[in-house]
């Protein structure tokens, strides 16, 4: 399927969303993928809400992008949500500053407090949220489908981008001109946390820099937990 091809399914899976599936929300990571997202939304003007998970612990390049979308798309607002200001001061007081890089549980934690807690705040009332995410980015999004029950959060989850390959997502960025990290001119294909990501060397997997110190099959924050989504009963071919 090319690219032209594909992107007209996205836009008609988005359209969907927003008229079928109100309110619904966007999850803008700063990522290429996400910035294909948000400019389809913007240039089209979906009603499709568009919102961010501030860590605390992003990297430059990423808050410059953020800037960068406010002017870009000044009709697309992107709503950030934080990280309970009390609970990272609880974990950072009980087990260090950089204590994810001990134990996947203590990485886990970090997660939790500085995304996942803020994602449930993001999604409170809404009937479906939107993704980035790529089959071919991780080994545990092979499984993913394009719609999905979000049974943790309770809501429909949409994954528009699911069958674009990194090359396709980066001829539309470069073809209409979309703001991108700056981060990603510097071998960083994912990006997150500052201080979970690094840089990927000639041939090493996209997320190869996420959480670099764990195993790869396992490798995931918990915002898109295999165990909480289902295929949608209600998935359209």
């Amino acid at each position: 399927m090319d690219l032209e091809r594909k992107l007209a399914d996205t836009l008609a899976i988005l359209q969907r969303i927003a008229t079928e599936y109100s309110p619904a929300v966007f999850a803008n990571s700063y990522g290429a993928e996400d910035m294909v997202l948000t400019d389809l939304i913007a240039r089209h003007g979906l009603d499709i809400g568009l919102f961010s998970l501030d860590t605390g612990r992003l990297p430059a390049e990423t808050y410059d992008l953020m800037g960068k979308v406010r002017t870009t798309y000044p009709d697309a607002q992107v709503v950030t949500f934080f990280p309970s200001a009390a609970s990272v001061e609880r974990y950072v007081n009980q087990h260090g500053i950089n204590a994810f890089y001990e134990s996947v549980d203590l990485r886990k934690e970090c997660c939790r407090i500085r995304k996942l807690e803020p994602l449930s705040r993001a999604l409170a009332g809404k009937k479906a949220w939107v993704t980035g995410l790529r089959r071919e980015q991780s080994p545990t999004r092979t499984d993913m489908t394009v719609q999905e029950w979000d049974a943790g959060n309770g809501l429909e989850k949409f994954n528009p981008l699911l069958e674009w390959t990194e090359k396709e997502v980066w001829a539309y960025i470069k073809a209409n001109g979309v703001p991108y990290n700056a981060l990603h001119d510097q071998f960083y294909p994912s990006i997150g946390c500052a201080p979970c990501t690094r840089s990927v060397a000639m041939g090493e997997d996209v997320r190869a820099g996420r959480w670099w110190w764990e195993n790869p099959d396992l490798k995931e924050c918990g915002l898109h937990s295999a165990s909480a989504s289902a295929v949608s009963p209600l998935r359209r071919p």
